[in-house]
């Protein structure tokens, strides 16, 4: 798997930027000791314009590097934990529709489409505007709206792996429904969700930007999003506040779908296959 990855320069790339979006992040308070909220100079500094301000200051002479940089640790982490949490939800829900079928299957598809039924950012704004924008709440819309597109996905592939030969072995062996599940099908079910959920990372910072740009971000917590929110008034004036940002959203969602499809590419068995040669 990790030849057929590493053979796939896209994807190489794809890690190189997410590694430096997260080395970033991690070293943010190393960089910039006195934090993102601190004035440091005076407004609309142009990038460059001062020593120590590589990308200038914002409308209250705040530092926007230290901003980026600080604004990527809640942008990653928002994306991360959603998505753990929408595989929490949506991974079980779809292997048991997908493995005993019947009545559980068609209760937990319809549970499903009720959520399919409104529009994924609609929702997270419905959501988001209901409780108290923070980043708790935030997470957790994302992780609400997120999570049926998995369901769906296991629901496929449990259906299919649980008719091949050796969970019949496994049934003439004397295993109980629920080990075959969690020994038997859920391994072998893996590869597509590891792909999913690199995706669903890249949506997640996405979605958190337009909420956040749209006023419904955490007020204490600095984001990307927040960042062009806060800008937008000004974009004529200091396009840089909202370049930056803009630019650090781009590279890290292309990042992961890159990641995504070089995983696609590495852990599809058909793929794979095709790739053999005769």
């Amino acid at each position: 798997m990790w030849k057929r990855f590493s053979s796939n320069r896209p994807a190489l790339v794809g890690v190189v930027l997410l590694i430096a979006v997260i080395a970033v992040a991690l070293l943010a308070p190393v960089l910039f000791p006195n934090g993102p909220w601190k004035m440091v100079q005076r407004p609309f500094l142009m990038p460059m314009a001062v020593d120590g301000l590589p990308l200038g200051t914002d409308t209250l002479g705040r530092d926007v590097a230290a901003q980026l940089a600080y604004g990527a640790q809640v942008s990653l982490l928002v994306g991360l934990v959603s998505t753990l949490v929408a595989l929490l939800i949506g991974v079980p829900l779809g292997a048991l529709a997908g493995f005993y079928g019947g009545y559980v299957d068609e209760g937990a598809m319809r549970f499903t489409e009720f959520f399919q039924t409104i529009p994924n950012f609609a929702l997270a704004i419905v959501l988001v505007a209901i409780f108290e924008p923070t980043l708790a709440s935030i997470t957790l819309a994302i992780a609400i709206v997120s999570w049926p597109p998995v369901a769906r996905l296991v629901r496929a592939e449990v259906m299919s792996v649980r008719r091949r030969e050796f969970v019949d072995a496994a049934r003439l062996a004397g295993l109980s429904k629920p080990r075959i599940l969690l020994t038997q099908v859920l391994p072998n079910t893996v590869s597509p969700i590891i792909v999913m959920a690199s995706l669903m990372v890249a949506t997640a910072i996405l979605l958190e930007s337009s909420l956040s740009f749209l006023g419904l971000g955490d007020p204490n917590a600095l984001s990307w999003g927040y960042m062009i929110g806060a800008a937008r008034t000004v974009i004529r004036s200091a396009w840089w506040l909202s370049f930056f940002p803009g630019l650090a959203i781009i590279i890290t969602v292309l990042a992961l779908n890159l990641i995504g499809e070089g995983l696609n590419d590495a852990l599809n068995p058909h793929l794979r296959q095709r790739g053999q040669k005769p």
